[in-house]
């Protein structure tokens, strides 16, 4: 930080002692030294405006303006042929110039996007067309699933990484919480991991919009943009990103649609591992997380039994369900269905292992 003061500094100075030496303006060196510092001050500013902007929206807007300069000469050279002298030529000649360059550089800056390499290979390449482009927001790449999708091949087409995401990440990887930065060290290996994975293009996208301070509503405008779909598991961003017409793959929607059905009257032998909450409950989890409560369970912990579902909830947050342990006294003996596949006793209490059979008739008691 302390070379670009003293670079900017040093060019201002070398500025104001050319025009001392030159004086374009007067013929007091003090005058001129205070236009050519000033005239390098507006320079220095405009540095300043540019830095937070992508490049390839400063190199849209040098091809802009040229094009547009181009255009204006044509045109003046064309149909301003007339005497230069006359001062209505040479103001309608002027502001052309003017003008056309102008609507060049906000037209080149505006389309700068363009020329970003996601949008290259989408122009170039029939393989990845542009509705095949994944945005990865921050949360995604902290929770780890997406380097496991994208090596089985569901995701095609090509993954985008944009700039502002990775600066949200690599701020979250300095942070002075131990846990946020762990959290953050593991979405950098994740980013890593996945740009080895050679079934899929990875892109860093350099777009920003300035004019937008929340990340969440960044990744929507870069969506639109290259027409795109969003990866996360955020709930707020999938709902507000739906809202406004993008498209958005939700990674927990995808691990809700994975589990196993079970329906009300099927039985499952499962791992009670603690009680519940209400009288005589307990509690199992299946091999995915699925919690399972159990009525009568509770003085059958570390135990694995036989329950039946008496019913399903499905919540925003996953799935529950809900069974009755029947104690064996009150219970017909039934035999094991063909195929039928039980668990042992899991040697880790956080994970469970459940088999489920639909009885072939259900004794109404």
């Amino acid at each position: 930080m302390t070379w670009f003061v003293f670079a900017r500094v040093l060019f201002v100075a070398a500025v104001a002692y050319s025009a001392s030496l030159v004086r374009p303006v007067h013929d007091l060196a003090l005058i001129n030294v205070l236009f050519g510092a000033g005239l390098a001050g507006l320079v220095v500013v405009f540095e300043t405006q540019l830095r937070d902007t992508a490049v390839s929206s400063i190199l849209g807007a040098v091809i802009g303006g040229t094009v547009g300069l181009t255009i204006a000469k044509t045109i003046t050279t064309t149909l301003f042929w007339a005497d230069s002298t006359d001062g209505r030529v040479a103001f309608l000649h002027t502001v052309t110039l003017l003008a056309l360059t102008y609507l060049g550089l906000v037209l080149g800056g505006r389309k700068g996007e363009w020329l970003e390499p996601a949008r290259l290979i989408g122009l170039f390449r029939a393989t990845a067309p542009k509705k095949h482009f994944k945005i990865l927001d921050t949360s995604v790449i902290i929770d780890g699933r997406i380097a496991d999708i994208c090596e089985t091949g569901f995701l095609d087409g090509t993954l985008v990484i944009p700039q502002f995401v990775l600066k949200e990440l690599q701020f979250v990887a300095d942070s002075s919480d131990p846990m946020k930065r762990n959290r953050g060290r593991r979405g950098l290996d994740i980013l890593q991991k996945v740009q080895k994975m050679t079934n899929l293009d990875v892109v860093i996208s350099d777009v920003d919009f300035p004019d937008v301070k929340e990340v969440d509503l960044k990744l929507i405008e870069l969506a639109r943009s290259l027409e795109g779909k969003i990866v996360t598991n955020d709930f707020n961003l999938n709902k507000v990103a739906e809202l406004r017409g993008v498209h958005v793959l939700n990674i927990n929607e995808l691990a809700n649609s994975l589990k196993p059905v079970v329906l009300p009257g099927e039985y499952m032998k499962v791992f009670i591992l603690k009680e519940g909450r209400e009288y005589n409950q307990g509690v199992a989890y299946l091999d995915d997380g699925t919690m399972v409560v159990v009525d009568n369970g509770r003085k059958m912990i570390s135990k694995n039994i036989d329950v039946v579902v008496t019913s399903v909830l499905q919540t925003t947050a996953g799935k529950m369900i809900f069974g009755r342990y029947i104690e064996p006294a009150g219970e017909a003996q039934r035999t094991p269905l063909e195929g039928e596949v039980t668990a042992e006793t899991p040697t880790a209490p956080t994970s469970q292992t459940a088999s489920f059979r639909r009885p072939r008739a259900v004794q109404q008691t």
